[in-house]
């Protein structure tokens, strides 16, 4: 009974000496075969206080040691220090080289200590919070080199303690495993970082070309991807800064707001929340100031507040952006789709990494790894999304630059119908007056030196000519003349001319219906222009029509440069006048002569009659009535004066209106109009109120600085809202001096007068000046208007003025309109006003009430 007491007594101290390392208590081994994996258990111990040494530890009581099977704990948010014991002996022949490693490098502390028979023969101490260097190994985890001999057994104790989440992971490693382990993770870290980087220059670059900020927002927001998981894997610390712990863990903190703040910029951004869901957007707005504010607070706060503040906060902004791609799916935001796709695995991977910190889940590989395996797939399927983005953006700006070209070669087509309406006679295509006047006017400025003539023509019976063959075969007769006017002046190297925009050679120009103007260079005429006047007895010759000989009896007359005049108006002036004397000299051509110009006493004898006119009632005023085409209502009258003079009869406006303008008179009979048309709009009555008035004024007028005080002091004494009276004047006006005009209309349009340009097409002006203008009403000139209805090309036109107008937004009135296929053919193509013959002549006020009452009963209910 003694003898067995005594054999089992020597077997537990035989047990105690192979376990000494122990401290008396069962461990159970980690063994190396030559054939089987390492295992990694251990044993650990809480210290609450941290204040326990290594003698300490070592004395503990078995029971206060708990096994840990799995290699791996998570103990979550912990200021304790933990204690890891773990024995490691080889059971091969051969001796060999181990490492130890705790494969989280975000510890802050590790401190080994390596027991041999008892013994401490080592002590090493490294992490987070100590220069990287000096290492083991350098690599970021902490890992402790150390070497077993056959059949030896070393004990490894293991102080750890962080300011974060306590995770240890150990594992053991025969060290050329664990470089080969350590190589190949490299590789894969490699190739993840080396894509982002790839995806930062990408979106950098497009940024730089496109200056989208879009671009710019997901650049950061992946650069603060790279920066979180370089620095919590430990690269920056290993390869950045190595001798400061302290600027590691302020960047790590910092990136995460980074990162969750640039995100938040690009999904705002991306998926167009502004325009489709406020409140997701204030939510958004919301969580950018959280995360600015953190990351400017992250640089002071402990380490441990921010890391739970940034766990938290994780939770908050990857769930809020997870709901956000369905939200903008459903608005109907294609890239709603792709962020939906995109953003599931990461906010997975980042469930995971933060319930791994707080120690919600085990330490494993997909704890571990999760978060860069779900922002490796959102970077990807992002950037898919983003070059969807760009195709799309290209294909319509593609189509919107299309778009936009048909739509300027529409305008283009427009422009260049208009300023051909504008610029050239609709039946002949000859260039008019106002093309004739710059070309004179350039050559003379270019050569002031020069000798030249202007040259006119006006064929005489072409107004019988009218009223015999009828307005279509008239024009047929019209063309033929205008060709063999040009054919006989392209034969004559006298005769000047230019190039249109077409660049087409302008050589005869039409001065007006029936007249027709050429510049000759007189200096170069070595014939004593003798072709000139061949070509002129063959345009004296009749012309063939339809088999008929027509006499077109035409007179030429000419004005000599500088004799004559220094400017093409006073040249084409003075050589209209030479047409009207007979010829005195060896041409057939009456040349202007200041003896024969019997209209300069006329003149001035005919102004100051006009003057006399205006102050003892010989003018009146007659109103042609302007009709509403969609409604049938006479909407406005325009005043236009006549004046029966006591010697001469009556005076045509064509006669004395020139001169007036000319002279200065025409500010009076702007003024004496003004007051007689809103005198007489208020004598109309209640009956008429919404009755408009027009009155033309001229560009004298318009200069007059104290026409507007005038118009309000006529306003209020007659009680005539400034909105019924409409201020009408040419373009040629409005273009006399665009910028004072444009400041003289507007004084106008600032007190409610409505302002109309009118005869548009006859001469030539700027359609971007005349954009500018105040102006709420274009009168289409009747040149333009009286021949739609027999030429195609004369409709053409006009529609293309109306729906420029239109486009605008101006209203249109056509005048001169003498028949009811015309009208009817204004109305379909949207013409707003009209006036004319064919709606009635003008009308003195004493028959104007019962006009008006009589058409009211025809107008549309």
């Amino acid at each position: 009974m003694n003898l067995q007491r005594v054999l089992r007594f020597l077997a537990l101290l035989s047990l105690l000496a192979v376990c000494s390392t122990a401290s008396g208590n069962d461990i159970e081994v980690n063994e190396v075969t030559p054939s089987t994996p390492i295992s990694a258990h251990f044993q650990y111990w809480e210290d609450p206080r941290g204040g326990a040494t290594i003698d300490d530890v070592r004395q503990l009581p078995p029971s206060q040691w708990q096994n840990n099977e799995s290699g791996n704990a998570t103990f979550g948010m912990t200021e304790s220090a933990y204690w890891l014991r773990f024995p490691v002996s080889n059971r091969s022949s051969e001796r060999l080289n181990l490492i130890a490693e705790l494969a989280y490098a975000p510890l802050d502390d590790a401190v080994f200590h390596v027991f041999e028979n008892g013994r401490e023969i080592r002590t090493f101490r490294t992490g987070d919070t100590h220069p990287f260097y000096p290492r083991d190994v350098d690599n970021p985890n902490l890992l402790l080199r150390f070497s077993l001999a056959p059949g030896e057994t070393k004990t490894v104790y293991a102080r750890v303690q962080t300011a974060g989440t306590m995770v240890i992971p150990l594992r053991i490693w025969r060290e050329n495993r664990f470089f080969e382990s350590a190589a190949n993770e490299q590789k894969l870290h490699f190739f993840y970082y080396g894509s982002l980087a790839v995806i930062v220059l990408i979106n950098l670059a497009v940024f730089l070309t496109l200056r989208e900020r879009l671009y710019l927002y997901y650049a950061l927001a992946v650069t603060g991807y790279v920066m979180f998981f370089a620095s919590i894997k430990g690269f920056t610390f290993q390869h950045l800064y190595p001798d400061f712990p302290q600027v590691h863990a302020r960047v790590l903190l910092a990136s995460m707001p980074f990162l969750a703040l640039f995100s938040l910029l690009f999904c705002r951004d991306f998926l167009k929340v502004r325009e489709h869901s406020p409140k997701l957007d204030m939510a958004l707005r919301a969580m950018m100031v959280f995360e600015f504010s953190f990351l400017m607070v992250s640089l002071v706060i402990s380490y441990n507040a921010a890391i739970m503040l940034s766990s938290v906060s994780a939770l908050v902004f990857f769930s809020l952006l997870l709901i956000a791609g369905p939200v903008s799916w459903a608005a109907g935001v294609r890239a709603g789709a792709f962020f939906t796709v995109a953003w599931t695995p990461l906010t997975i991977g980042v469930l995971a990494t933060a319930g791994r910190s707080l120690g919600v889940f085990p330490e494993n590989f997909f704890t571990e790894y999760a978060m860069q395996i779900g922002s490796g797939l959102e970077a990807f399927i992002l950037t898919l999304a983003l070059a969807d983005r760009l195709y799309w953006e290209r294909e319509d700006k593609i189509k919107a630059q299309a778009e936009n070209l048909r739509q300027e070669k529409a305008r283009s087509e427009a422009q260049n119908q208009l300023t051909e309406a504008m610029t050239h006679d609709p039946v002949t295509g000859l260039p008019n007056r106002n093309r004739f006047e710059r070309m004179v006017n350039q050559q003379l400025q270019q050569h002031p030196g020069g000798h030249y003539m202007v040259g006119v023509a006006r064929i005489t019976r072409l107004d019988e000519i009218n009223r015999t063959l009828g307005l279509t075969r008239s024009d047929r007769l019209l063309k033929d003349i205008a060709a063999q006017m040009t054919e006989l002046a392209g034969r004559l190297p006298i005769v000047k001319g230019s190039l249109d925009h077409h660049g087409r050679e302008e050589r005869v120009y039409q001065l007006s219906g029936d007249s027709f103007g050429v510049f000759v260079d007189a200096a170069s005429a070595t014939d004593n222009f003798q072709a000139l006047n061949e070509a002129l007895r063959k345009l004296s010759e009749p012309i063939y029509l339809d088999s008929l000989a027509i006499e077109l009896h035409p007179k030429f007359g000419a004005s000599a440069f500088p004799m004559h005049g220094n400017n093409a108006a006073q040249l084409i002036r003075n050589a209209h006048v030479g047409m009207e004397i007979a010829p005195h000299g060896p041409f057939e051509t009456g040349v202007y002569s200041p003896d024969y110009d019997i209209y300069s006493e006329s003149r001035l004898t005919l102004m100051s009659d006009l003057r006399e006119a205006l102050h003892s009632d010989q003018t009146q005023l007659h109103y042609q009535p302007k009709i509403d085409l969609a409604t049938g209502r006479v909407i406005g009258l325009e005043a236009l004066i006549r004046w029966h003079h006591p010697e001469r009869g009556d005076v045509g406006p064509s006669e004395f209106i020139p001169l007036a303008e000319e002279t200065g008179v025409i500010r009076e009979v702007t003024r004496w109009a003004l007051d007689r048309g809103i005198q007489d709009l208020a004598r109309l009555g209640a009956r008429h109120q919404l009755l408009g008035l027009s009155v033309n004024i001229s560009a004298r007028d318009l200069m007059s600085r104290d026409l507007p005080a005038v118009i309000e002091d006529l306003m209020g004494r007659y009680s005539v809202a400034p909105e019924r009276l409409t201020l009408e004047l040419t373009e040629t006006a409005a273009m006399d001096d665009p910028e004072s005009g444009l400041k003289a209309l507007q004084a106008l349009a600032d007190i409610g007068l409505q302002v109309s340009i009118d005869d548009f097409g006859s001469g030539y002006s700027s359609l971007s000046y005349l954009k500018q203008l105040p102006v709420s009403e274009i009168k289409l000139d009747r040149s333009l208007v009286i021949d739609i209805g027999t030429s195609e090309s004369a409709r053409v036109i006009v529609e293309t003025a109306i729906n420029m107008a239109h486009g605008l937004g101006y209203r249109i009135v056509a005048e001169g309109v003498e028949t009811d296929d015309v009208a009817e053919l204004l109305r379909d193509m949207h013409c707003d006003t009209l006036q004319g013959f064919w709606l009635s002549r003008p009308i003195g006020l004493d028959v104007l009430p019962d006009w008006l009452d009589a058409r009211r009963s025809l107008a549309h209910p």
